[in-house]
């Protein structure tokens, strides 16, 4: 395919994905047993001409999984006057660790102590600060790739020195955060259209408790607190529909620790089964959108 306007007409509503795995066949499945039609675009073939109108959709779910080409797309198709979920400023916003923390802390919600070092002798002196053990974690990524725990101040030269040779300069950055001593499990709440649809705890013998990466899902309580903060989260990055990321510290004390604009739900349907049809909530909320 080529030009967007090229597709054919009469759907009013767009996955954009370049990766379809098992949460987007859920959501087309989702789209079939209602009986909408949608396009799914391939996002790696996809272009956008400047100064385009006459899109054939007025609402486009954005599952692309790249997050360059997520928040441009994003920007593209809202230029051309398409409704997209989340925005590209929920994208942007929840895509750069950093500037979700800053998001959080301006919404005066929990978070670890967090410092952005803009070298990484700068870097070093944040840890410094903020004490050993900690983590540096890339500003942009999922999957809990490339965090590295760091014992102590040795440990963070030899992290910091490999940094410093990669090219680019966002590389550069450092991102580092207070380790919190959580119980081995941290909490992901689902959130759609200001609704809570539920939360599991996902543990791991690891630091990453992904269930990507092998972590295990187990239904969790939402409680008052759980539900105020991940709206509250949600809220503050502007994401409609959001994966809320809580951490407990050992005093059971509820920490904010990442917001998700294209949530991973594999793990929370397992762990919920056939009681919460996330991809059914997703769907029914962007038929709500369509028809305002």
């Amino acid at each position: 395919m080529s030009a967007a306007s090229e597709r054919p007409s009469g759907h009013k509503i767009a996955i954009l994905a370049s990766r379809v795995g098992a949460d987007e066949k859920r959501l087309f499945d989702a789209f079939d047993r209602r009986g909408v039609p949608f396009d799914h675009l391939d996002t790696r073939r996809q272009w956008f001409l400047a100064g385009q109108r006459d899109m054939p959709w007025n609402l486009a779910l954005n599952r692309e999984i790249g997050q360059v080409r997520a928040a441009y797309a994003a920007h593209s198709l809202a230029a051309a006057g398409v409704e997209v979920v989340n925005s590209a400023e929920a994208t942007e916003a929840c895509g750069d660790k950093w500037r979700t923390t800053m998001v959080l802390q301006a919404a005066r919600l929990p978070t670890p102590r967090t410092a952005l070092g803009l070298t990484p002798q700068a870097a070093l002196d944040a840890l410094d600060s903020l004490g050993y053990p900690a983590l540096i974690k890339p500003l942009v990524g999922s999957w809990g790739r490339l965090v590295v725990r760091l014992p102590d101040r040795a440990g963070a030269e030899g992290v910091l020195e490999y940094a410093a040779a990669l090219p680019g300069p966002q590389s550069h950055l450092a991102y580092v955060q207070e380790l919190i001593d959580k119980p081995g499990r941290d909490i992901r709440v689902i959130v759609v259209g200001g609704q809570v649809l539920g939360a599991v705890y996902r543990t791991s013998e690891s630091l990453r408790t992904n269930v990507a990466l092998g972590g295990e899902a187990r239904p969790c309580e939402v409680t008052p607190e759980i539900s105020k903060l991940s709206l509250d989260a949600a809220a503050a990055v502007g994401a409609e529909i959001a994966g809320v990321d809580l951490i407990e510290d050992q005093d059971g004390r509820l920490l904010v620790l990442e917001v998700n604009h294209r949530v991973e739900f594999a793990g929370f349907q397992s762990a919920h089964g056939d009681r919460i049809d996330v991809a059914g909530f997703i769907v029914d909320h962007l038929l709500e959108r369509a028809q305002r």
